[in-house]
């Protein structure tokens, strides 16, 4: 993760994630870095060992990890500005 970070412009926006057991890790991995971790069910199945997850579940999972970093959550209005979007109507 770092190697790929270094060759990033030093404005660029990054995101983060890993499969499996490694998720969550990477959450707080991508977090400590400046990135922006992502997490769901198409890169893990479960919230923990043989515990099958949701997409919600693994949501609220990363953002107790990110808050107990300290780090404050976006609102989805602050992301489309971060990201320069436009909501379409």
């Amino acid at each position: 993760m770092q190697a790929m970070k270094d060759i990033m412009p030093k404005e660029g926006i990054w995101s983060g994630f890993a499969i499996s057991k490694n998720e969550m890790p990477y959450v707080a991995q991508t977090v400590v870095m400046g990135g922006n971790p992502r997490v769901g069910l198409e890169d893990n199945l479960y919230l923990s060992k043989g515990k099958l997850a949701t997409n919600p579940q693994l949501v609220e999972k990363a953002i107790r990890i990110v808050t107990d970093l300290g780090v404050e959550i976006m609102s989805t209005s602050e992301t489309r500005e971060k990201l320069k979007l436009v909501k379409h109507k």
